[in-house]
């Protein structure tokens, strides 16, 4: 970890700069790694991703609001939970049991900040129960820390994908439904944003497919959706 944090910090030029998530995630001991980013203050989005469950875990948490990633993102919460199943927090109502429906039995969440400037979050899952060590905790605070260092550096391009190997946002369809229906129903993004959760969360899909639907004209939303 140390040689890759090296690499990390000593990384010039324009060209965007890998981040080996699959090797990061080996050496935490964990099967999936999310790197969330919000550094213009915004919502915090899946910018890269590793493991099998990675994706479904953090739409999972968009569609309820809630979750590990998202407070250690927005609120700066370290939050390590190595057996989801012995959880007795209040803060998440629901969410641990439809994780372990997931196959997901332990959570991590580290939050990347700068002082008081919140820039987004390390977040990753084992699919067995139990804690890292003193040694994978360690080395998982400083890739934090590093990732948090590039994050503000690059924070006035308003592009924070000079940190990614596969630049994209995960949910730019989401914003972009959102912006649509606020548009369609004479609303704040704010709101709209709640009524593709509440249909979402009604109907048990993920965020990102009832995002698309309505981008397609699929799906019709009103004032009318449940909401989460």
């Amino acid at each position: 970890m140390t040689a890759y944090l090296q690499a990390l910090n000593s990384h010039t030029g324009p060209d965007p700069i890998p981040l080996p998530l699959a090797d990061f995630a080996t050496m935490l001991g964990l099967d999936g790694l999310g790197l969330l980013l919000s550094p213009t203050g915004g919502p915090a989005q899946l910018m890269q991703s590793h493991g099998k469950h990675t994706g479904t875990l953090e739409d999972l948490q968009q569609v309820q609001g809630q979750g590990p990633s998202l407070d250690a993102a927005r609120l700066g919460t370290l939050l390590l939970i190595p057996d989801i199943a012995q959880y007795t927090g209040e803060q998440w109502p629901g969410l641990p049991a439809a994780i372990q429906a997931l196959d997901v039995h332990a959570v991590f969440a580290f939050p990347l900040r700068i002082g008081i400037i919140g820039l987004g979050a390390l977040s990753g899952y084992r699919i067995h129960p139990g804690p890292m060590s003193d040694e994978q905790l360690a080395d998982a605070f400083g890739l934090a820390e590093t990732l948090a260092q590039l994050t503000i550096a690059t924070a006035t391009d308003l592009a924070p994908t000079a940190l990614l190997d596969d630049p994209g946002l995960h949910f730019a369809e989401v914003h972009q439904a959102t912006g649509m229906l606020a548009a369609q129903l004479d609303t704040d993004c704010d709101h709209a944003l709640i009524l593709l959760r509440g249909h979402a969360f009604s109907h048990e899909r993920p965020l990102l497919d009832v995002a698309r639907d309505v981008l397609a004209h699929h799906l019709h939303l009103n004032d009318d959706t449940p909401q989460p």
